[in-house]
């Protein structure tokens, strides 16, 4: 059987991402996540996400992010670009200012990868 007849088993109902639970990752799928978790394995990024997710409106100006914490401007530049490059944020500059706002599918697809087989992605914690 050649590797273009294999069938990639646990796929989730799209068939496009087989979950961390249900079957091995791929080289190819094992690096895109790596990058995205990599780009949430630092508290001030894990909290610009969660900042621009949850904002009324959907989207965010850097201006109101960068008084939230006791960083210089271009290190918050340089986290929003990270979370950028991972495909979980974009931005748009409107004049003197930049707008992020919130990719869902690439949240949708990391939560669709960490749900176990057979279970709602929103269980209820500590269940087994």
């Amino acid at each position: 059987m050649s590797k273009q007849e294999l069938v990639v088993l646990g796929q989730n109902e799209s068939g496009c991402c087989p979950t961390l639970l249900a079957a091995p990752l791929d080289e190819e799928q094992a690096v895109e996540l790596a990058k995205v978790f990599k780009a949430l394995g630092d508290p001030v990024r894990l909290r610009l996400l969660s900042m621009i997710a949850s904002r009324e409106g959907g989207e965010v100006c850097v201006c109101d992010l960068t008084p939230a914490f006791d960083l210089s401007q271009p290190t918050i530049s340089h986290h929003l670009k990270l979370l950028r490059q991972a495909g979980l944020i974009d931005c748009e500059r409107r004049g003197t200012w930049v707008y992020y706002w919130l990719l869902p599918g690439t949240v949708d697809k990391l939560a669709g990868v960490l749900t176990r087989p057979g279970q709602p992605a929103a269980a209820s914690e500590g269940s087994p």
